[in-house]
């Protein structure tokens, strides 16, 4: 009897370790136990210590932390025919346990083929200028898309960001001479619009001045000061005709006065006076 027992004790304390190996678990604050009893659902359990019964009951963990996710870079053919490259990083963590198990095999790679899948389909249904320039949409709208078709298996995607998105090189070039001619057309509208502005301004001051014939010759003195302050030698100075049109009315009365009567002239002048057309 006491050889029996010398063997009998070790071989009970052994399995009793292990019924209680088998039994025991302890979780974390982040974690979650979904138990399973006789290979049917029980409950979720958990966090901290977490007691099974050997051989009957079994559990699966669940890390209910935001997971990250690179979405590798995928082949991509926007609306207006242009291919690339476009890759991503997903944000989702696990909010139904009992789904994420139960529900689909595995959540983590099916979030992740899920997710490249539908980033392939909306971002083709758009063009380069807009994945370009709305990013921030587009990726709300993929986030969108994914959180409503996770949903069913317990899982929140709380954001999806479009990464980088890579052009070819011919591609670039294009891109590089449209960005040219686009600067290129605004700068001539610019320049129309600049000339556009400075006639009509010198419509308006040449109304002021013709309204007014003193404003006219006060500023041609401006413009003879402004010349004078150059320190040229020479100066040419334009004569307004209003200046002169006193005196050429005096030669051409002086003129019809020394007419004949029969149309000839009774002495020719020394000076030919001209004649206002």
């Amino acid at each position: 009897m006491l050889t029996y027992s010398a063997y009998l004790i070790p071989v009970v304390a052994f399995v009793v370790v292990v019924c209680l190996a088998a039994s025991v678990r302890i979780l974390r604050e982040y974690e979650r136990a979904v138990v399973f009893t006789l290979g049917r659902f029980q409950r979720v359990k958990g966090p901290g210590l977490v007691l099974l019964i050997p051989f009957i009951q079994e559990m699966v963990r669940v890390d209910l932390r935001i997971q990250v996710i690179e979405i590798p870079s995928q082949d991509v053919i926007s609306r207006d025919n242009v291919s690339m490259k476009v890759d991503a990083v997903l944000y989702f963590n696990v909010v139904n346990p009992e789904r994420a198990i139960i529900k689909v095999q595995d959540y983590l790679p099916a979030t992740n083929m899920l997710a490249q899948t539908t980033l392939r389909a909306v971002l083709g249904q758009h063009e380069l200028d807009e994945m370009l320039s709305e990013r921030k949409k587009l990726s709300a709208d993929v986030q969108g898309i994914l959180d409503s078709q996770t949903e069913t298996w317990g899982i929140k995607v709380s954001n999806v960001e479009i990464r980088t998105v890579e052009l070819t090189e011919n591609m670039v070039r294009a891109i590089a001479k449209q960005a040219e001619a686009e600067r290129d057309r605004r700068a001539k509208v610019i320049h129309a619009e600049a000339e556009f502005q400075a006639s009509q301004t010198l419509v308006d001051a040449a109304k002021i001045l013709g309204s007014i014939p003193a404003a006219m010759q006060l500023r041609y003195l401006q413009t003879l000061t402004e010349i004078g302050a150059e320190q040229n030698s020479t100066v040419v100075f334009p004569m307004p005709i209003d200046i002169m049109k006193p005196f050429l009315d005096l030669l051409e009365k002086a003129d019809r006065s020394t007419a004949r009567p029969n149309g000839s002239e009774k002495a020719s002048p020394t000076i030919d006076s001209p004649r206002e057309h």
